[in-house]
């Protein structure tokens, strides 16, 4: 069965090359030119990608973008910006959006950051936990947090964190590399699969975002930044608190 992907785009050209692109992909498209039909749009029709411009005739896409993660968390979320507009890219990664792609970008780029998101869509599926694990798929235990590549679950005191496919992704990484710093350009080509200049700001709301929802559960750094260089997992405090 084919994945369909939403486009949300009111410019009809820029529309129809996406489609393109996302045909080439072996992706079923269906195309929206303003924001008042999205969410009817979603309740009658399974989709893997919504494609969200910002700039909306009559509901604008940062609006849209909340209600979709809101409702349908699974849904992948990517916004569609001017390369200008670096705060809407920043506020909508913060209200959710998975990614953001800057208009106009290659079409080897955009079908690139597609890519990134079907294959963070396919790990979602696996949560289900149906499929025999294999010998790569032992979970990783580091203290009181472990990482569990089967199930697609990160748990931490033995309380499930509730993480989109990217951000378990993203824990994933951090768990088989702990103590290990990793630049957000880095970051971007080994989780992301893009090393694309520009999109740091992708990598910067994911963590903050696993990083709120770590608060929950402790009060202890599990991610650090190491300013000038990156992030990594510090994995002392995690065997501390496990003594």
């Amino acid at each position: 069965m084919h994945q369909r992907v939403l486009i949300v785009e009111d410019d009809l050209d820029i529309a129809r090359l996406l489609q393109v692109h996302l045909n080439e992909l072996d992706l079923e498209v269906d195309h929206l030119a303003t924001g008042e039909g999205v969410m009817s749009q979603l309740s009658n029709q399974s989709y893997a990608i919504v494609l969200l411009d910002i700039m909306l005739p009559q509901v604008d896409g940062l609006t849209l973008c909340r209600e979709i993660k809101t409702l349908h968390p699974k849904v992948s979320v990517v916004m569609l910006t001017s390369k200008s507009s670096e705060m809407d890219r920043v506020i909508g990664l913060e209200m959710g959006a998975d990614d953001y792609i800057c208009k106009p970008c290659s079409y080897r780029e955009f079908q690139a950051r597609i890519k990134a998101q079907l294959r963070h869509i396919k790990l979602l599926e696996a949560q289900q936990c149906n499929d025999v694990p294999s010998s790569k798929s032992v979970p990783i235990t580091l203290g009181d947090l472990q990482v569990d590549p089967h199930c697609h679950e990160v748990s931490l005191h033995q309380k499930q964190l509730d993480l989109t496919a990217t951000e378990f992704e993203l824990m994933l990484f951090f768990a088989k590399h702990p103590n290990q710093v990793f630049s957000r350009a880095q970051l971007l080509e080994s989780v992301w699969g893009y090393d694309h200049l520009g999109y740091e700001h992708t990598v910067n709301s994911h963590i903050n975002r696993i990083r709120t929802k770590l608060e929950k559960l402790t009060d202890q750094a599990i991610i650090e930044t190491v300013w000038g260089v990156g992030y990594k997992l510090n994995s002392k405090p995690l065997q501390q608190e496990r003594l």
